[in-house]
């Protein structure tokens, strides 16, 4: 195969869509700061997904920043090791205390039934991640966070469009954090957004995000410069256009790797979302036990590498094993024992709408043949 396929590609509009849209910039000359496209597509947005009060940020990482400063999250958070380190990051930019806790052993997310053990005086939100656009065990984690009065911030990177109980993953929790970086379901390039329910905590980011600052002369707080510009609130708003046939080929892709891949002696798919889902096929996991596969993870990723395919191991290895996060007493590996075994055995097969079925077929022919 002598084109490289990755895990992921963007998907873009045709440039003829987003002309009209740069030329006005050029015209107006407006390219930032809260320009008309970025009322035009935080409004849009916010429509689209179903929620009530959405501030649109210039990256997902930024977005995570600026939602824990909002709500004043100190002391320590529990969290998941089985994610992008943007995740953990976030908490040591705000100085807050990581605590990791362990993963349910089949989608990945976080196990309410370890995060409740791992609660002390110092603890004061949970930030758990809807892995592979999952959703979490919301009723449990908010039962559990009430008994407890603590906040919960959702990563909800990779669940654009994704819905629970017939509503947006993103009206759950305190808050809920979404990305637009260029590899996912839905990009602006780079950009994301903090979704909250009111129009107070609305106005406490919005004043964050633009250095603090409430008028001309008036700093209202210490804030960061975490904006999205009009281009990418431009490109948002022709992407918005194509969102929902970009997901619908996306399940094609996952549907067409479930037919080839299925009853392969040594690999497991991950279960379809739960009937009260709607899910975005964000990525196809597969999992390899390699006594029964007869190679290691490792060994397909470079088996694939060589033929130009490019699979990821997300999430290898954990955000615990980094040297940062590696003295905490709850990165210990007894502690995270299922987070190992799938960062141990995950890779990512590529997925995208464009994706041919012949790619496909040669993607799990390789896989096959390994076997």
């Amino acid at each position: 195969m002598n084109k490289p396929i990755y895990v992921t590609q963007p998907s873009l509009p045709e440039l003829e869509e987003l002309l009209p849209y740069l030329q006005e910039i050029w015209k107006h000359k407006i390219l930032t700061n809260n320009g008309p496209f970025h009322k035009q597509f935080e409004n849009e947005l916010a429509a689209f997904l179903q929620v009530p009060y959405l501030s649109l940020m210039a990256n997902g990482t930024l977005a995570l920043l600026t939602a824990l400063k909002a709500l004043h999250i100190t002391g320590d958070v529990i969290t998941t090791p089985y994610s992008f380190v943007a995740t953990a990051h976030s908490l040591l930019w705000n100085n807050i205390n990581p605590v990791f806790v362990d993963v349910d052993p089949v989608f990945g997310n976080l196990n309410p039934e370890k995060i409740e053990a791992a609660i002390t005086k110092a603890t004061t939100a949970i930030l758990p991640v809807h892995t592979y656009g999952n959703p979490c065990e919301i009723e449990k984690i908010n039962t559990i966070a009430s008994a407890h009065q603590l906040k919960v911030i959702y990563d909800a990177a990779h669940s654009f469009g994704v819905l629970h109980l017939g509503k947006s993953i993103a009206n759950y929790g305190d808050v809920s954090v979404l990305s637009f970086h260029a590899t996912k379901v839905f990009n602006t390039l780079e950009g994301g957004a903090i979704i909250c329910h009111d129009a107070s905590t609305k106005k406490q980011i919005d004043y964050l995000k633009n250095f603090g600052f409430a008028d001309e002369t008036t700093v209202m707080m210490p804030g960061i410069n975490s904006k999205m510009n009009e281009v990418q609130a431009a490109l948002g708003l022709v992407q918005l256009n194509h969102v929902k046939e970009n997901i619908l080929k996306r399940q094609q892709v996952a549907t067409r790797y479930t037919q080839l891949l299925t009853d392969i002696k040594g690999l497991r798919l991950m279960p379809s979302a739960a009937d009260d889902t709607v899910a975005n096929y964000a990525y196809f996991p597969i999992f390899v036990d390699e006594p029964n596969y007869g190679c290691s993870r490792d060994s397909l990723y470079e088996k694939l590498k060589a033929q130009n395919i490019f699979a990821r191991r997300y999430f290898f290895p954990l955000i615990s094993e980094f040297s940062m996060y590696q003295q905490l007493p709850t990165s210990n590996k007894e502690n995270l024992q299922e987070a190992h075994k799938l960062a141990n055995s995950v890779l990512c097969l590529p997925i995208y709408p464009e994706l041919e079925e012949q790619t496909i077929v040669t993607i799990c022919n390789l896989i096959k043949a390994t076997s």
